[in-house]
């Protein structure tokens, strides 16, 4: 839902403005319609509540941590649940908070609520901080009376959420230690060790094009990476900056986000995580009496994958029509059978909020497994793969040994 500034003129020609939510400026234009109204003008309101710091600097540029928000949330649904007004719960809040960034927007919040604003208006004035779900969750929450409860669900998903990029980051940080470890290694042997050899083959005589092919392939890598080691960090800065462009362009995060899904045993973990993302999200945004064509559009923003997102987003155009929410996703063939199945018999009884909970549980578990599984696997390849490098290396080196040994024998 975003915010917009419009101006219309009633049945009598008077001209009338205000600022109202909604999720389009279509939407907003047929909801003046049906008040009778006719817009003459419809721009979207920029979100206010940015301090800057006299240094010019944005003062809330980047994300708050997880586990802060988390909770953050966690204590406003206590407080909440004690019968604590807004404002005092803020300021304790404030007060409590370990982190600077967050500490200072709670005080933004505050200030918002005490001239009259609702909490979820001046939350999604920090769009960085407070996703859609957010917002969308504590909105449900003002609305139905429950903001304690909506708190509280929004706790247990941040920790949910958080728990589960802990062990994608824990399984993963033993190989990207082995590799850099891998790395470093070759980048030692061949840019301090290996001229040193290739200077004692000088030294001894040895003629450059009598060199094994596997020491003449690690000279050529150890003289670029000596001489033109400028080229090296260029190249490689470059990659990184070309790759991180293609990805902030629509087409290349699609195109980006479907190599994440084929990519050989990768792909089947990234595919998991987004569906458990998927089934947790909307099970938090339904249980909280979210509409389900707004969770819906929450969902898609927040699986992280353009093509797992398109599908909810088809989905989501089909509910409007009168659709099944299980249809659309089977067609999109990046649901599972299980899943459009459970979500199914959870739209037939009435408890679909239950039955994607359960779906979430089961691919965190999933998720969980394969990443035991994975780990196990890749222990002993980058073992292998670390050893094969650097024998390949050393053998490169001691080649021209073992041939000036034998000719001195002759």
């Amino acid at each position: 839902m975003a915010t917009f500034e419009y101006v219309a003129r009633d049945k009598t020609g008077k001209e009338v403005t205000g600022t109202v939510e909604a999720a389009s400026k279509d939407a907003l234009a047929k909801q003046l319609r049906e008040q009778g109204l006719i817009t003459s003008k419809v721009q979207e309101k920029k979100a206010q509540g940015v301090v800057k710091k006299k240094t010019g600097k944005r003062l809330f540029g980047n994300k708050v941590n997880l586990r802060h928000l988390s909770i953050f949330c966690r204590q406003f649904a206590t407080m909440i649940n004690a019968g604590v007004s807004l404002v005092r719960c803020l300021d304790v809040l404030e007060q409590q908070t370990d982190s600077a960034r967050l500490k200072e927007i709670i005080r933004d919040i505050s200030a918002e609520v005490e001239g009259g604003a609702t909490l979820s208006r001046s939350m999604a004035k920090f769009p960085t901080v407070f996703s859609n779900l957010a917002v969308g969750l504590v909105r449900a929450g003002e609305v139905g009376g429950v903001l304690d409860e909506t708190l509280d669900r929004l706790a247990g998903f941040l920790e949910s959420d958080m728990e589960l990029r802990r062990k994608v980051k824990s399984a993963m940080t033993y190989p990207v230690l082995v590799m850099i470890v891998a790395v470093g290694i070759v980048v030692f042997l061949v840019t301090f060790i290996l001229p040193k050899f290739l200077d004692l083959f000088t030294e001894l005589g040895l003629q450059e094009d009598s060199f094994p092919l596997p020491t003449l392939i690690l000279m050529r890598v150890s003289n670029f990476m000596t001489s033109k080691w400028y080229l090296t960090i260029g190249i490689t800065v470059g990659l990184v900056i070309a790759i991180n462009r293609i990805k902030a362009t629509k087409t290349g995060k699609r195109y980006y986000d479907m190599v994440k899904l084929r990519v050989p045993v990768f792909g089947s973990l990234n595919h998991k995580i987004a569906i458990a993302r998927f089934a947790r999200t909307l099970s938090t945004l339904m249980s909280s009496g979210v509409p389900i064509l707004q969770a819906m559009e929450t969902v898609a923003g927040t699986v992280d994958n353009d093509i797992i997102a398109d599908a909810i987003l088809l989905s989501r155009a089909s509910i409007r029509e009168g659709d099944t929410i299980a249809d659309p996703l089977a067609s999109s063939k990046m649901f599972p059978p299980m899943v459009v199945q459970m979500i199914t018999i959870g739209e037939e009884t009435g408890q679909l909020d239950q039955m994607l909970e359960k779906v979430a549980d089961f691919y965190e578990g999933e998720v969980e497994a394969a990443l035991e599984s994975l780990t196990s696997a890749l222990e002993p390849v980058l073992i292998v793969f670390l050893g094969v490098v650097v024998g390949f290396i050393v053998v490169a080196m001691f080649l021209p040994l073992v041939s000036i040994i034998s000719g001195l024998s002759q």
